[in-house]
């Protein structure tokens, strides 16, 4: 698999199309009946979350920029009864190739699939029974582990957090990496740095039960630091901003670390973002849309995980926060990944890919 960087996402333009309204055509012409179209069906964050829809969005229009062959559509759902009559819609326009965007989608991705066989389908963050249904999937808690050591090294108050959108495992694999990382980092240093908002032992902490409610995301954040934490990361797609808005208004109080594509491109928050744990979800859609364009059959088994060593998942570059951070810190976590990739440090979560 072609995978190129997990952070060039920022400058594309997005925009959706409403459950019920004609779904967005980005064609700029020609004979329709030549063109190979790719149509995607977003999660209900919509196109401009700043996070995975967002990141599958410029995959497709990756795909269309790099074959002129390819037409690409979207169609945003409101509400998840929205999956399966917008999935449908597509289905019905003969779409080469329909996308589902999040782990939520694959109830009705499978149901639709198997009513489907002959369509060509594709699911970011599932991997479903049907072989028809491509799968891309990523080892985040490789990525987050690294990131749960920078954290534990940054912290002032000796205290971190996290909370996730939904307890669903593309979510809790974040926060499973996270908390290993900051374990892991106490073993090394001798140190107690806390974890608040995820027991990884039970499986339970913190959730706003929303991808989309900035408030929801900000309430969270709030309790958290009361509670004493310095950075935070959410996994809540777009509830997430109200955590990195408020940080940034701290005015030091606090960090945070934003998770699917580099926040310092995709978000206004830049200056409070201690780093991003990137999965590359854009490449890997470019990259099944193209083979499928090409004539390539999409293996279902084993589909797609993105991991360190194959640049699926990273930490994104630090940005405002590179002179912030000691070398020495910079080197250890460089040492940490390295030693993921090699094996010497196995990373585990129930949520992981299968």
């Amino acid at each position: 698999m072609r995978i190129v960087s997990v952070f060039a996402v920022g400058g594309l333009a997005l925009s959706a199309a409403a459950c019920g309204d004609a779904p967005e055509d980005d064609n700029a012409g020609g004979d329709a009946s030549k063109k190979f179209t790719a149509c995607m069906v977003t999660d209900t964050g919509g196109i401009d979350d700043k996070s995975f829809n967002t990141s599958a969005w410029a995959g497709l229009q990756g795909a269309k920029a790099a074959n002129s062959n390819i037409e690409i559509k979207n169609v945003a759902s409101k509400a998840e009864a929205d999956y399966e009559p917008n999935l449908t819609g597509f289905v019905q326009q003969k779409c080469d190739f329909i996308l589902s965007v999040g782990g939520l989608m694959g109830d009705a991705t499978s149901k639709i699939a198997q009513a489907n066989p002959n369509q060509q389908f594709g699911i970011v963050d599932a991997k479903l029974a049907e072989t028809n249904v491509y799968p891309m999937q990523f080892d985040t808690a490789q990525a987050a582990f690294l990131a749960g050591y920078l954290a534990a090294g940054m912290t002032k108050t000796g205290k971190v957090g996290t909370y996730g959108g939904m307890k669903i495992p593309p979510v809790t694999v974040f926060m499973d990496g996270f908390a290993d990382g900051v374990a892991y980092y106490n073993e090394a240093k001798s140190k107690k740095v806390q974890v608040l908002g995820w027991n990884k032992d039970s499986q339970d902490g913190s959730f706003t039960n929303d991808f989309v409610k900035q408030d929801e995301g900000k309430k969270i954040s709030d309790t958290l630091v009361a509670q004493g934490a310095d950075i935070v990361m959410p996994v809540a797609g777009g509830a997430g901003l109200g955590t990195t808005a408020a940080a940034q208004a701290s005015n030091g109080k606090y960090s945070a670390i934003w998770v699917d594509v580099d926040g310092c491109q995709s978000t206004q928050n830049c200056p409070a973002l201690l780093t991003t744990v990137a999965k590359n979800i854009a490449d890997a859609v470019q990259d099944a849309v193209t083979k499928a364009a090409n004539g390539e059959k999409l293996e279902h088994d084993p589909g797609f995980v993105g991991t360190l060593e194959n640049g699926g998942v990273a930490l994104a570059p630090y940005h405002d926060w590179d002179s912030k951070i000691p070398a020495e810190l910079k080197s250890e976590v460089d040492q940490v990944k390295a030693d993921i990739i090699s094996g010497k440090i196995k990373v585990s979560s129930p949520s992981q890919p299968k």
